[in-house]
């Protein structure tokens, strides 16, 4: 069984950050990456040719913890190749095809699962994102939506319905209406959210703006609710969405829905945390309940985490999209304070930066 430092679990943003600085400080380490590239997650679920902007939170004045993982305003791609660029310079050893199992703790640290081989760590880093799709909620056996763009000509000639109300959907509906509007299709891109305001960051806005002024046909359905997936006469598997729902007297219900085909719709409704995973890792967790959590949904669970990101279990850290969008502020006085965090590339890198500092730090007063 190999022994390092350290022992990081995937190669997104905040992994990559993390094996550079801990690199910086002088400590051994490895990064396991269940997929076969680094930046698998992003690689997933952004359309090609979509940019990959440098955002930053409101008010965050700490620059770009690692420059090389910051994005330039750039295509996926090119992000992509940048980064993997970066990985080859600085030699970072990453398993790749190695999905983490879990660890049991063993004198002096940790002994780490990783599937095909194991590893002796003094610490881990978890930093595997938010990549657990949540459940379309639909009646009837047919559920099998698309959760990202692959190929944006498959869906020209064909009407294409795309759910969500937050960037990732945004980004596809640009995506699909330049698509559609370069081959002069007609067919319209509907963008339906179950809620009456969709929240979209300022970039990916303007984006939507600048397609819409060169004449994309996407039409906007506010208050689609998904309700029935079900196998027509033909054979072809079907999303029924309820669009609008009057009520009459006597408590009869009006309703106005459309059918897609599900090979037309794609499904961009978010991920959740990786909270059944952190339980099994035995690391703290608390379930928000109404008037106490105001940025965690009602029955989440959110993560304890120091100030450095360290969980319940010393020298376990969890950063990144895994603890977006919130966690548990565990204050020096022992105070829980719920925290935003933004699941960004930014925060993921700064956090990614902060835990192999202090395991740095630990390490050399051991």
């Amino acid at each position: 069984m190999d022994r390092v430092d350290v022992v990081i679990v995937g190669a997104g943003p905040g992994g990559l950050a993390a094996a550079i600085r801990a690199g910086e400080l002088g400590l051994s380490f490895v990064v396991l990456e269940k997929g076969s590239r680094v930046l698998q997650g992003i690689l997933d679920t952004y359309p090609r040719g979509k940019k990959v902007y440098p955002t930053v939170p409101k008010g965050e004045e700490q620059p770009f913890g690692i420059t090389e993982l910051q994005p330039a305003n750039e295509p996926v791609e090119d992000y992509f190749a940048r980064v993997e660029t970066c990985v080859k310079e600085r030699g970072l050893q990453i398993q790749y095809g190695h999905e983490f199992q879990g660890f049991v703790r063993e004198k002096g640290g940790f002994a780490v699962d990783a599937g095909k081989t194991r590893y002796s760590a003094s610490a881990v880093i978890l930093a595997f994102g938010s990549n657990i799709p949540i459940d379309l909620g639909v009646y009837g056996e047919a559920k099998m939506v698309a959760r990202n763009l692959g190929n944006p000509e498959e869906h020209i000639g064909a009407p294409t319905l795309v759910l969500g109300g937050g960037n990732a959907a945004a980004d596809v509906v640009s995506t699909l209406s330049k698509t559609k509007r370069d081959v002069g299709d007609s067919t319209p891109v509907y963008w339906g959210h179950r809620r009456e305001h969709f929240k979209v960051d300022k970039d990916v806005a303007r984006d939507l703006g600048e397609e819409i002024l060169l004449g994309g046909n996407i039409k906007i359905l506010q208050g689609t609710v998904p309700r029935i997936g079900e196998v027509d006469e033909e054979g072809v598997e079907r999303l029924i969405i309820q669009t609008q729902s009057i009520t009459l007297p006597h408590g009869v219900e009006m309703q106005q829905g459309m059918s897609f085909p599900m090979k037309h719709v794609i499904a961009c409704i978010g991920t959740q945390g990786p909270s059944i995973i952190f339980d099994r890792l035995g690391l703290q967790q608390i379930t928000c309940t109404e008037g106490v959590c105001k940025i965690g949904r009602e029955g989440a669970k959110l993560v304890m985490l120091n100030s450095c990101f360290q969980t319940s279990v010393k020298g376990v850290y969890a950063i990144g999209g895994a603890i977006s969008p919130a966690y548990l502020l565990v204050e020096e006085e022992g105070a829980l304070r719920e925290k935003k965090h933004s699941n960004l590339i930014f925060k993921a890198v700064q956090d990614g930066v902060h835990a192999a500092e202090d395991i740095a730090g630990r390490l050399s007063r051991a």
